[in-house]
């Protein structure tokens, strides 16, 4: 079955946010703070003003009030507080996008500047542990003796990785469009992962009820979390709205998404691991160092997916936080299991080159019974099948394990292994379906930012009704349509499925219209550790001349449920794992520490892999039954492409040249250094 929004999108019929046609629209454009923590003393918004086509300058000397308990990310101009560079500060409303942004260059910001603070180290004083982590997770945990499974161990490793600052980089620029009626209520066209969501939190933000608030989202050109949540140029738009009168236009540049829209937060991440002369772990420890703005605690949840993974009779996970005087990281595709995952198999791999293992058999010695920190067993879990699956299609056994010794030329050649993981989970949500003229509508108000929703709910609703998908038509996209959760997490499918296949069933009975709300089914599913889980093998040729790193092949073989469409599960297990190959070698936001703010602003800064740097990649999967999970038995697939992707690609580098690099990404220039 074809996309079904695949020909508006390919026609440019699709209508993004910024797209709508609203007549006598005005455009805002923001002005961001100079200084990385302070005050803003003064704004000048006169000259601006003096413009032709100026209509308005909002700045925290002249904006509406929002309501005390905002999210102090959204609270736009309610403070003179500067919490860090690149803040939304002021914003011009005018005739034409153009003439606000030329209008921005010209409103005169005086600032009291204070010594600010945007490093994190290891040793910062201000580390603390958070209660939890993200979303609901115990900050730290442990279960038996690590010091003394450390002690009693033939082999340990005790090693350090630090990922960058990265940041989601969407196709499509954050955007919004707000208009007022008459009458007080509110309409926001917006980039969100989620408008359910988003009308809550902007009816909370600018003091409304939530029935006066409608927010349309209909096709999103990706998001990674980055739209999980409300951005400022929502609140931006529906303030400048009503303080000029007529609808208003934003949408973010390039250069301002880096700084207003989340990124994944740089971490530090320590492992200490420990194994018997079998192979068999005896500790394991992982704690993470992260950071935080001054605004608003987001602890990423980095060393949870360790909680998963291997089993060992002693095992210590925990975070620690800093804030620091920069903008809130937030979501990005699989957070917490992304990073942490990187850090946790690289030192695997270590470990089985310490203890002259195999390092696909150690993973295999240690596969857990039950989850290793809760206890809990699995719902289903086939990370033992997906290395075994892997190391066969990907040709395993003919590795000489033994690294640096394979050369072609001046191309150094590896191989490495890495396993994956990702949570399953579903949401509560509610979906109606009606019979109209002998087709069937469904309602629901998910999003599709790229990864084909549409389809699969038609699909999913078809199989339900015993229907040709041709004669189902799903509707989303709108905060009026049945709430429904984020896309994101790797759960829309198995939240929005869930219900679409209980008002389908619902339907069935009725013969016209089937409502479904699933929060008592969520509510009842039983206590399981529910994951879906990977293995990903990498080749990679390093040039000795110039450290050039070339990803030659790249497999990933996934156990995550019944695969509901494949050719859309191929294309997520694909983007997930070239989103990787750029973690792994490319991406990197560089934080400027004399002046605050990030200096990598663009993507002809912070470059991602194009398709010449992809050419080899590929996704297989297990068939996987599992009944614990949804009415579809099917577990999300967004995120788990990413996990793991990197510590291949890292471990195959150690292969090909024989050092070991813990600093993503891993560049020629780094390449070079360690060779010379």
């Amino acid at each position: 079955m074809n996309r079904t929004e695949g020909r508006v999108k390919v026609t440019g019929l699709a209508t993004y946010a910024a797209e709508y046609p609203v007549e006598n629209v005005a455009y805002a454009f923001a002005v961001q703070a100079q200084i990385a923590k302070g005050r803003v003393r003064r704004v000048d918004a006169a000259p601006a003003l003096e413009l032709p086509g100026v209509l308005a300058v909002l700045s925290c000397e002249a904006a509406p009030r929002l309501a005390e308990d905002a999210d102090p990310e959204l609270a736009l101009f309610q403070s003179r507080e500067v919490a860090y560079r690149g803040q939304i500060v002021a914003a011009v409303v005018a005739d034409s996008h153009e003439i606000a942004r030329d209008a921005a260059a010209h409103v005169r910001v005086e600032y009291d500047a204070d010594d600010h603070d945007v490093r994190l180290s290891s040793d910062h004083p201000g580390l603390y542990q958070p209660e939890v982590v993200n979303p609901n997770f115990p900050s730290d945990t442990e279960k038996g003796d690590v010091e003394a499974g450390l002690s009693a161990a033939a082999t340990t490793v005790d090693v350090t990785y630090e990922t960058p600052v990265l940041h989601n980089n969407p196709m499509e620029p954050h955007a919004a469009l707000a208009c007022w009626d008459t009458e007080g209520r509110l309409l926001v066209y917006d980039t969100a992962q989620g408008t359910s969501g988003s009308r809550a939190l902007i009816a909370g933000t600018l003091g409304l009820p939530e029935e006066q608030v409608r927010v349309v989202s209909r096709h999103v050109g990706g998001g990674f979390g980055s739209k999980g949540t409300t951005r400022p140029q929502a609140i931006l738009a529906a303030l400048a709205s009503r303080m000029v009168g007529r609808p208003v236009k934003i949408a973010l540049t390039r250069q301002q998404m880096f700084d207003v829209t989340g990124y994944r937060t740089p971490t530090i991440q320590r492992l200490r691991l420990g194994a018997d002369a079998e192979g068999r772990l005896t500790a394991v420890e992982h704690l993470a160092y992260e950071q935080s703005s001054t605004l608003v605690e987001f602890a990423e949840q980095t060393t949870v997916p360790t909680r998963v993974m291997y089993g060992t009779p002693a095992l210590r996970t925990g975070h620690r936080l800093v804030r620091l005087d920069v903008a809130t990281p937030s979501w990005m595709r699989a957070p917490g299991e992304c990073p942490g995952m990187y850090a946790l198999e690289s030192a695997m791999d270590e470990l089985a080159c310490a203890a002259g293992l195999d390092p696909v058999e150690l993973r295999i010695r240690n596969d857990p019974e039950t989850e290793p920190d809760s206890g809990l067993p699995f719902s289903s879990r086939n990370l033992v099948g997906c290395l075994r699956e892997g190391a066969h299609r990907f040709g395993w056994e003919h590795r000489d394990p033994r690294p640096g010794i394979r050369r072609e030329g001046e191309w150094l050649i590896g191989t490495g292994v890495a396993s994956s993981t990702y949570p399953a989970r579903r949401s509560p949500c509610k979906a109606v379906a009606t019979m109209r003229d002998g087709d069937v509508l469904i309602q629901v108000a998910a999003a599709d930012i790229g990864t084909g929703a549409r389809t699969v709910l038609r699909k999913i609703a078809a199989g339900t009704l015993g229907m040709d998908p041709e004669r189902v038509h799903v509707e989303l996209g709108d905060s009026d349509l049945p709430q429904a959760p984020v896309a994101g997490g790797s759960m829309g499918t198995a939240s929005w499925g869930t219900a679409v296949v209980r008002a389908c069933e619902d339907l069935r009975r009725d013969g016209k219209e089937g409502r479904a709300d699933t929060t008592d089914e969520v509510k009842a599913d039983a206590e399981l550790a529910r994951h879906a889980f990977g293995a990903q093998f990498a080749e990679v040729r390093v040039s000795a001349v110039t450290g050039e790193i070339r990803v030659s092949r790249l497999l990933g073989v996934f156990a995550a449920g019944h695969i509901v469409d494949a050719t859309l599960a191929r294309s997520q297990f694909l983007g997930g794992m070239t989103m990787g190959m750029g973690m792994a070698l490319m991406e990197e936001t560089v934080t400027d520490e004399e002046f605050g703010g990030f200096l990598h602003r663009d993507l002809a800064q912070y470059h991602v892999p194009a398709c010449a740097d992809a050419q080899h990649v590929e996704a297989y999967w297990l068939e996987e039954q599992d009944g614990e999970l949804n009415p579809m038995g099917s577990k999300g697939i967004g995120e788990i492409g990413i996990v793991g992707t990197a510590a291949a690609i890292g471990n195959a580098v150690h292969h090909a040249t024989g050092h070991r690099f813990r600093e993503l990404p891993i560049t020629p220039a780094k390449i070079l250094m360690a060779r010379f």
